[in-house]
C-alpha cells in the first residue's frame, strides 16, 4: 500500500506543512524511525505472470502458442507496488492475474495481461508507463497509484494533474480506464499515532482529488479508501502481508472483488446487472468534518438525557 520511502519522509513533511513545534516534530521523527524499523524495506521486486489467461482458468499461456481466434481482450496494469502485487509470493495470487482470470471468465474469451506497474512509483513516473501502454493500445487499463505521492510530498494538485494527463492520453488512444484511488494509509498499523492520522488525512484528500479528475477525464474511479479501509482496519492480521505494509493474498483478493465489476463494465463484458453506486466522499473523511462531530456530540447528549 505504501512505498518504501514512506515513513522516511512523513515526519519531515508533517513538520513542514503543519508548523509543528520542535517537541512535536521530534515525536513524529521518532515515530518515523520506529515504524521504519518495524516495517523494514522490501528486498525484492513483485513476481510477474504476464501472458494470456483463458476462460477455463488456465494461464499464463504464451500468445504464440494459442490459436488466432478468438482474439484476446488486452489488459494492462499501471501504477505502484499495490498495482504490481508486492506482498505475495505465488503468481496466481497477484491482483493483475486474478483480474485477468475474472475478465476472461466474464468475457468468455482469452485475456492478454501486461503489467507495467513499478514498485515505488509516484504519479510523476506514470507518464513512462502510459508511454508503453499507448504503444500497446490495450482494450482496458487499471491504474492504482498515489500512496507514494503522499509520502514524498508531491503537491495534491500536481499529483491530480499528472494523473489526469495520463488518463487523457490513454482515453485518446481509445483505452478504457479504471482508476483505483489512493488507499487509506491510516490503516497501516506500524505507523504510530499521531503520524498515522496525518498519513490518513493526506491519503483521503488525494483519493478525493483522484476521483474528481478520473471522472472528468472519462475514467471509472473506484474509491479504495471507502471500500477497503473498514476491512483492513478490522482484519489487519489477515489482509496485510508479513511486512504489515503491503496487502496479503487475501487483501488483494478483497480489492479484486470490488475492482473486477467496473473493469468488466469498462471492457464492455459485464453481465452482472447495474454496478454499485460508490460513496462520493470517504466515510473516514466525513467523520472528521466539524459538522459531523458536532452532530455526533449532540446526539450523544440527547441519548444521555433520555
Amino acid at each position: 500500500m505504501l512505498g518504501s520511502r514512506a515513513i522516511r519522509v512523513a515526519a519531515f513533511a508533517a513538520g513542514a506543512v503543519t508548523g509543528l513545534t520542535g517537541a512535536a516534530y521530534g515525536l513524529l521523527s521518532g515515530q518515523s524511525r520506529l515504524a521504519r524499523k518495524v516495517i523494514g524495506i522490501p528486498d525484492r521486486e513483485p513476481v510477474r505472470a504476464d501472458g494470456v489467461y483463458l476462460p477455463d482458468g488456465t494461464g499464463p499461456h504464451p500468445a504464440e502458442e494459442l490459436p488466432d481466434s478468438p482474439a484476446p481482450l488486452t489488459f494492462a496494469v499501471l501504477g505502484d507496488s499495490s498495482a504490481a502485487g508486492l506482498g505475495v509470493d505465488d503468481a496466481s495470487q497477484l491482483p493483475a492475474v486474478l483480474l485477468a482470470g475474472g475478465l476472461a471468465e466474464e468475457a468468455e474469451r482469452p485475456v492478454a495481461l501486461t503489467t507495467l506497474a513499478v514498485s515505488g512509483s509516484t504519479t510523476e513516473n506514470l507518464a513512462e508507463q502510459v508511454d508503453q501502454a499507448v504503444v500497446l493500445r490495450p482494450d482496458v487499463a487499471l491504474v492504482i497509484i498515489g500512496a507514494n505521492d503522499v509520502t514524498t510530498k508531491l503537491p495534491l494538485r500536481t499529483s491530480a494533474a499528472l494523473l489526469g494527463a495520463g488518463i487523457r492520453r490513454l482515453r485518446e488512444a481509445e483505452v478504457g480506464v479504471v482508476v483505483g484511488t489512493c488507499p487509506d494509509l491510516g490503516a497501516i498499523r506500524p505507523i504510530p499515532q499521531p503520524l498515522r492520522s496525518i498519513a490518513r488525512s493526506w491519503s483521503l484528500a488525494l483519493g478525493r482529488a483522484q476521483r474528481r479528475v478520473a471522472e472528468r477525464e472519462g475514467a471509472y474511479p473506484v474509491p479504495l479508501a471507502d471500500l477497503l479501509s473498514p476491512e483492513f482496519l478490522v482484519r489487519p492480521g489477515e489482509l496485510f502481508s508479513a511486512d504489515r505494509f503491503h496487502p496479503s493474498a487475501a487483501g488483494y483478493a478483497t480489492a479484486v472483488s470490488i475492482l473486477l465489476p467496473p473493469l468488466c463494465s469498462v471492457a464492455g463484458v459485464w453481465e452482472g446487472g447495474p454496478l454499485p453506486q460508490h460513496p462520493t466522499r470517504s466515510r473516514l473523511a466525513e467523520a472528521r468534518r466539524p459538522t459531523h462531530r458536532i452532530v455526533a456530540k449532540l446526539n450523544q447528549r440527547l441519548r444521555r438525557a433520555r
